[in-house]
């Protein structure tokens, strides 16, 4: 119902516009305070390069933070990433990451770029304590924040946004009335606007999810995702039918597909029960992170990668890069 809403094919959505004007408002000023210096944002002593969105949710956001993660270490550097770690109620913050920090503590998304680039992550409502925590353990060159583009404490050199090139904004309205967090006339103050998808506009840079191959939950077993079959498919992210899109553009057409709330929280009886005799339960890496420790034979992920042309991956990536240099 709700991206119907969004989306402008429910009228429904007219009856929250004042939900709407108010948000609209409240974040309106907020940013306002900070622009004229009536709030003071803290500057890290490292460059602070934000990944977040104007919509909420299921843009590729998390995708292009690990990709941002691991170009800049494959260039030397020693990138930390902070985050809100939504979902995660952690019993101290800021919450540096470990290996035995589970996705109750920090949230789904944290734990998943910890695994996935080793990088030095830590978790807190306020980024600024996020960052400080970093710092005092180890050597950082540059800190990249998984979402925070509207949290304005914490000051930012540089901003990227992913737009999903598929819904966009929607009908253009704020939450709750319209998917947006911020208005689309804030893409003109950013420095990089990455289009998951879709057809990306003019100073935009395209950007495709490309799925590498099914990994088993509890062996780590690799196979080719064509080699899956009698597939049930399962996603708790923040646009499900994705997820679902992508195993049929690459040859697998799930017998069911289940979506699940973003950040949505597991039990194992909850995921066995979507399976029958001889039957494959194939999720998201986002989902894997918190059903692995329960999980069963039959039950797979699919890891995908951020993939950007290699022109413009490279330009982006000499900016962010002198960053560094001028610091």
């Amino acid at each position: 119902m709700i991206e119907r809403i969004w989306s402008g094919d429910s009228g429904l959505w007219r009856l929250l516009l004042p939900l709407s004007w108010l948000y609209g408002l409240i974040s309106s000023l907020l940013r306002l305070c900070y622009r004229l210096g009536w709030r003071k944002a803290w500057r890290a002593p490292v460059p602070v390069v934000v990944v977040g969105n104007l919509t909420a949710g299921g843009n590729g956001k998390t995708p292009v933070a690990i990709w941002l993660v691991q170009a800049l270490q494959q260039r030397g550097l020693r990138p930390g990433v902070v985050s809100r770690g939504y979902g995660g109620k952690a019993k101290v913050y800021p919450l540096v990451l470990d290996s035995t920090t589970t996705t109750g503590e920090a949230g789904d998304e944290p734990v998943l770029i910890y695994q996935r680039t080793g990088a030095a992550v830590a978790v807190s409502p306020k980024r600024k304590e996020a960052v400080q925590a970093l710092l005092a353990k180890g050597d950082i060159d540059i800190i990249i924040t998984d979402d925070g583009l509207q949290h304005y404490a914490l000051a930012r050199d540089f901003e990227i946004v992913v737009v999903d090139g598929q819904r966009r904004f929607g009908n253009g309205w704020w939450l709750p009335a319209g998917p947006m967090r911020e208005r689309a006339s804030r893409l003109k103050s950013v420095d990089a606007v990455i289009t998951n998808g879709g057809q990306a506009q003019d100073n935009e840079i395209a950007m495709r999810l490309m799925p590498g191959q099914a990994i088993n939950l509890r062996t780590g077993e690799a196979q080719p995702l064509s080699a899956l079959a009698n597939v049930v498919a399962m996603a708790g992210i923040g646009h499900p039918p994705r997820f679902f899109s992508t195993l049929r553009q690459h040859g697998v057409a799930p017998v069911k597909e289940v979506p699940f709330a973003d950040h949505q929280d597991y039990s194992e009886a909850q995921l066995t029960a979507l399976t029958g005799k001889d039957q494959i339960l194939l999720m998201t890496e986002k989902d894997a992170v918190k059903a692995k420790r329960f999980a069963a034979a039959n039950w797979w992920y699919l890891p995908v990668d951020a993939e950007l042309p290699p022109e413009q991956e490279k330009a982006l990536l000499n900016r962010i890069l002198a960053l560094k240099s001028h610091s």
